[in-house]
């Protein structure tokens, strides 16, 4: 009953999230859920890599209420997404090949720097600018191999390299989040498929997961997620943008770093003996 109250908290708190700030909350979702899982009894070797799966299938459903919701304003450009699909899949898949293939140390040595790099690029606010048309069709599923990989590889949908790479090629923001919030349900779809075939025959994984997917927790992230949604796009309109994404950043930081030093403590334990 406690780790349903967590799954049901976190989920509150990445809908808000989402709400607020326009962000998916994957980085969150992560961080979380491996502290939640080691405190089951999961391995280190398991519970980076099922925190990272289960975060990925979040997103599967989020991911399609966030493209409806883009999709009623017109803000999704479906030939760009159509474009970028299949490469974002393909990468997506081969993310968790990857993220199998990796210690659960070194991936959370991994995630713990991206999280410090998402949070200094979110607290300067740093954004490239329109410099380059955008390219060929080919082109695009390229990029979206390396995004979708990527962005597998720590739980995440996307948008923070999708958005900043349709706005680098000129695309209004609008249609930058809305595009980026279509891209993330293919990406999802083959990281869930991926995480789930990857840890398909691994030990210790508990009841109700497939693979590297723990079921209950990312239902329970769903349902509650979808339901603060709503709240935090009204509080979007009633606080600083600027303000709340920099609190944020120090927030993601923090996680961030804390992984970083839990990592480097363990090490020096190892060491030690």
């Amino acid at each position: 009953m406690t780790d349903l109250t967590t799954y049901l908290a976190l989920g509150a708190l990445v809908g808000t999230l989402a709400g607020l700030l326009g962000i998916g909350g994957g980085l969150v979702i992560v961080a979380v859920l491996v502290h939640v899982f080691s405190a089951q009894g999961i391995s280190d070797e398991l519970s980076m890599h099922m925190a990272i799966g289960t975060s990925q299938a979040t997103i599967v459903l989020t991911s399609m209420a966030a493209i409806w919701a883009h999709h009623r304003r017109e803000g999704v450009l479906w030939l760009i997404m159509a474009a970028m699909a299949p490469g974002i899949m393909l990468g997506a898949l081969l993310g968790a090949v990857i993220a199998d293939a990796l210690s659960g140390q070194v991936l959370k040595g991994l995630f713990g720097g991206f999280a410090l790099l998402i949070a200094w690029q979110m607290g300067i606010g740093f954004r490239l600018t329109a410099a380059h048309p955008l390219p060929q069709r080919w082109i695009l599923a390229l990029v979206g191999v390396a995004i979708g990989g990527v962005s597998a590889l720590f739980g995440i949908g996307g948008g923070s390299f999708t958005v900043p790479y349709l706005s680098w090629h000129g695309i209004p923001m609008r249609n930058a989040v809305g595009t980026a919030s279509a891209c993330g349900f293919p990406l999802a779809i083959g990281g869930t498929c991926g995480f789930v075939w990857m840890g398909w025959d691994k030990l210790g994984l508990p009841a109700w997961s497939s693979g590297y997917v723990y079921w209950p927790a990312a239902v329970g992230i769903v349902a509650t997620s979808m339901l603060f949604a709503p709240l935090g796009a009204r509080l979007a309109h009633r606080l600083a943008s600027i303000t709340l994404k920099r609190v944020f950043a120090i927030f993601l930081g923090y996680l961030g770093l804390n992984m970083l030093l839990e990592l480097m403590g363990a090490t020096f334990l190892l060491s030690g003996r």
